[in-house]
């Protein structure tokens, strides 16, 4: 496999295209602008326009991202966009990082520097990995698929061979939202090649057989089930739409920059452990050099058919199934609804269930060291399961 240096270089005429989009913009009407009951906030996003338009510096953001050693690599035929930190320790185990929607790699910013050398940051050498932090097809800097069939399961292939073609037999997988499932998936599909995964969420595609030879439904599962009814009653308009019709949502969303922003501010203040005050945890660069490489990818379409290739391809099991590589799970209070324990197990060997005490759904930008040593923790014992590197 080919490595190709890569550096992000966003030309002037599309920052240009972007300034003038923000000039123009029409904004609809609100019953209350501060409020954020019906969707995103008008006064907020009007806030966060001027923000983009005449403070946010684009190109100071682009420098700084292109200080991590970013790379593309052609995998079965995707041209795929990642940051590879080798680490600093006596043995270090190679592990993939993945993102989901509406993040990408810029989420993993702050965990790369601790994950690979962890002795400058107050801890063990010993407890040091090479980190690959791939872009999902069609996010970032990795090209949109040509063709359909692109779902997590598919990416989770598209992974293991990135990580052979670094030269890593044996790896470690971990994620949240869409990369929670590309890691299940990986440790589902290749048992023999992963040595464990760490998660920061449970898929709401995650089931379990229920077949009348099994245990029944506990109370406690039952309690969970009614709760993402529940959820995605008033919550999960977005999912239905990205997860059926991606390509109409994606017309508005390719031609007005602030429709994009107001699409995503919306989720990362309700997903996160902010108690409704967006700025307590993310500041407007943070959330303007997320929303502004959706912008400047130009992949919307591909970033919103992850969701229905993912419908059509369920992280579903059969009965009786089983995945010996083992699992870890990091439980961030303000995260989507998240299943108990037992639901999980009856189908992977769960071996680290951990309650964090804050943080929500955007564990890696909003408590990076605590999900940093949530991911030491449960790997170490598993360190020797690794090949020698």
């Amino acid at each position: 496999m080919e490595l190709r240096d890569f550096k992000i270089n966003v030309p002037d005429g599309q920052i240009a295209d972007l300034k003038l989009r923000l000039r123009n913009t029409r904004f609809p009407a609100s019953l209350d602008a501060e409020q954020w009951d019906d969707g995103a906030s008008l006064a907020f996003v009007r806030r966060l326009t001027d923000y983009w338009l005449h403070r946010f510096d684009w190109r100071a953001q682009e420098a700084r991202l292109n200080r991590l050693p970013q790379f593309l690599a052609t995998v079965d035929g995707h041209d795929i966009h990642f940051v590879y930190q080798t680490g600093k320790g006596p043995a270090p185990v190679p592990l993939v990082l993945t993102h989901g929607w509406p993040g990408s790699f810029v989420e993993m910013e702050h965990v790369i520097p601790l994950l690979t050398d962890p002795a400058s940051h107050g801890g063990d050498a010993a407890d040091a990995f090479h980190v690959v932090v791939p872009s999902l097809p069609g996010f970032g800097f990795s090209a949109a698929p040509a063709g359909s069939g692109v779902s997590a399961h598919h990416v989770a292939g598209l992974w293991l061979e990135l990580m052979n073609g670094l030269g890593f037999d044996r790896f470690a997988a971990q994620g949240g939202d869409i990369g929670a499932g590309v890691s299940m998936w990986l440790a589902r599909r290749f048992p023999g090649q992963i040595i464990g995964a760490h998660l920061n969420y449970i898929p709401g595609s995650f089931r379990p057989s229920l077949t009348d030879d099994l245990p029944p439904v506990t109370v406690d599962e039952q309690a969970y089930l009614d709760t993402v009814a529940a959820w995605s009653a008033a919550e999960g308009a977005y999912a239905a739409v990205q997860s059926t019709k991606p390509q109409t949502l994606s017309y508005a969303m390719s031609d007005s920059p602030v429709g994009l922003a107001a699409w995503i501010v919306e989720k990362f203040r309700s997903w996160s452990d902010c108690d409704g005050d967006l700025e307590r945890v993310f500041t407007m660069d943070q959330l303007l050099t997320d929303i502004s490489l959706y912008w400047f990818g130009h992949m919307l379409d591909a970033s919103f058919r992850i969701y229905r290739e993912n419908r059509l391809r369920p992280l579903a099991f059969g009965p009786h199934e089983r995945v010996a590589t083992p699992l870890g799970v990091a439980l961030f209070p303000r995260e989507l609804p998240t299943p108990p324990r037992s639901w999980v197990e009856r189908v992977f060997d769960v071996q680290r269930w951990t309650p964090m005490p804050r943080g929500g759904h955007f564990a890696a930008l909003e408590q990076p060291e605590l999900l940093v040593e949530d991911i030491r923790a449960f790997f170490r014992p598993l360190r020797r399961m690794s090949d020698p590197l």
